[in-house]
C-alpha cells in the first residue's frame, strides 16, 4: 500500500512523494496585484513538497476581490511569476498555479465595480478591503455573455501560467469564490441553463475546465472542490448527488487530479457537520484523489491505505514548516503555525519558519 513517501503521478507530472501543498492566500504581492521577490523565497523554501499549489492567482481584476493577491492576466504578472517558478524548479520542485475569481466576495474599492455572482446575493461575511474589513456589498448576477467572458479569462490565465514556467494549474472551484457560488443553490437562484437543476449547476466548472483543458491539456489541469459544509455563506441542501455529478464530470474530462478541502466537525480552521462527501465521490472520480485539511501523520497514512486518498494536501503545516517533507518522515516536532501573520505582508510569519537545521543548531 502507498506511504506519504512514495512518488505519485499526477498527469503530466512525476511527484516524488504525495505531501502536497495545498493553496494558501498569503496577502504578499503588491496593490497592483505583481507578485513580489518575498514569494520568490517563500515558494523556494518548501519545494520539497510532491506539489507545490500556489495561491489563489486571480483571472481578471474583477475576479481578484481579496487584498494583496496576485494576478496572472497581465504581462507584467506573468515576469513576476518566472523566478517563482524557477526557484522551485531550481530546488527540483514542481509548482501549478491556482486560478480564481472571488466573485461575490469580492469590494467595490478593491476590484473597481460591483461585485458580480451566479445571483443577486450578498455574502454574509465582510469583505476584505484596503481599509479594513467592510460590509460586503449585493452582487450583481453575470449574463450569459458575461459567463463566456469568465470562461474566457479562466483560459487566458491557464495559458499564462504555462508561460510564467508553471507545470500546471489548478481551479478553484472552493470556498465559497465563484464557481462554487454557481454550483450550491444557496447562492445560485438563476432560472437559466446555469442555474435550478444540478446539471444546470456544474455547467460553468465543467465549461471553465474544458476551457482550460483546452489551453494546457487536461493532463496539466487539476481542480478543488470544497464539497461538505459552508464557506462565506455558500452552501448546498443536499452535496451528496451535486457532488458526485461534479465528480463524473471531471472524471470525464480526464483531468490530472481532484483535490477536495473537506471540514471536520472539530476543524482547528473551518469546521462542519456535514459529512465527508469523498467516499462518495470516489467511485465516480477515476484519476488522483487529493484530500485536504487538518490531517496529520497518522490519519493521511490511514486515507492513503484505504484507498480513499492518492495523496495529502496540507495547508498551515506547510505554511510553518517549510520542510515538512523531512519533518513527516522523521516523525519530528512541527512548528506551530502564525495566525496573526497569515494575512500581513511582511517576511514575519512568511519566510522565517525555523526549518529542522536551525533548530537543531540552536540546540
Amino acid at each position: 500500500m502507498p506511504t506519504l513517501f512514495d512518488p505519485i503521478v499526477l498527469g503530466a507530472l512525476n511527484a516524488p512523494n504525495r505531501i502536497i501543498m495545498a493553496p494558501l492566500t498569503r496577502s504578499r504581492a503588491t496593490r497592483d496585484y505583481v507578485p513580489t521577490k518575498m514569494m520568490v523565497e517563500y515558494y523556494a523554501q518548501r519545494a520539497s513538497a510532491g506539489l507545490i499549489i500556489s495561491e489563489a492567482t486571480g483571472v481578471s481584476r474583477q475576479g481578484n476581490g481579496f487584498t494583496y493577491t496576485p494576478g496572472l492576466w497581465s504581462d507584467e504578472q506573468v515576469r513576476a511569476w518566472k523566478p517563482v517558478t524557477r526557484a522551485v524548479h531550481d530546488k527540483g520542485g514542481l509548482i501549478v498555479a491556482q486560478l480564481g475569481h472571488t466573485g461575490r466576495a469580492g469590494h467595490p474599492s478593491v476590484i473597481g465595480e460591483q461585485p458580480v455572482s451566479s445571483s443577486a446575493t450578498i455574502s454574509p461575511v465582510d469583505a476584505w478591503t484596503y481599509d479594513g474589513p467592510k460590509p460586503s456589498e449585493l452582487a450583481r448576477p453575470l449574463t450569459v455573455a458575461e459567463i463566456s467572458g469568465v470562461i474566457a479569462d479562466f483560459a487566458r490565465a491557464a495559458h499564462n501560467a504555462m508561460a510564467a514556467g508553471f507545470d500546471g494549474v489548478q481551479i478553484h472551484a472552493a470556498n465559497g469564490m465563484l464557481i462554487d457560488q454557481f454550483l450550491r443553490n444557496s447562492s445560485n437562484l438563476r432560472t437559466d441553463e446555469y442555474g435550478g437543476s444540478i446539471e444546470n449547476r456544474v455547467r460553468l466548472l465543467e465549461q471553465v475546465t474544458r476551457a482550460v483543458a483546452g489551453a494546457v491539456g487536461a493532463d496539466r489541469t487539476s481542480v478543488r472542490l470544497s464539497p461538505n459544509g459552508e464557506t462565506w455563506g455558500v452552501d448546498d441542501s443536499n452535496p451528496t448527488p451535486l457532488f458526485i455529478t461534479a465528480a463524473k464530470t471531471l472524471n470525464a474530462i480526464g483531468i490530472a487530479f481532484l483535490e477536495l478541502k473537506e471540514a471536520n466537525p472539530d476543524g482547528t480552521f473551518v469546521s462542519s457537520d456535514v459529512p465527508h462527501q469523498s467516499p462518495m465521490m470516489r467511485p465516480h472520480f477515476e484519476g488522483p484523489l487529493i484530500l485536504n485539511s487538518d490531517y496529520d501523520l497518522a490519519r493521511a497514512q490511514t486515507d492513503l491505505r484505504s484507498g480513499l486518498a492518492d495523496a495529502i494536501s496540507f495547508g498551515r503545516a506547510f505554511l510553518a514548516n517549510p520542510d515538512l517533507v523531512e519533518r513527516l518522515r522523521g516523525r519530528a516536532p512541527l512548528n506551530e503555525a502564525q495566525r496573526e501573520t497569515f494575512y500581513s505582508q511582511g517576511a514575519e510569519g512568511y519566510t522565517d519558519y525555523p526549518v529542522l537545521a536551525d533548530v537543531k543548531a540552536v540546540a
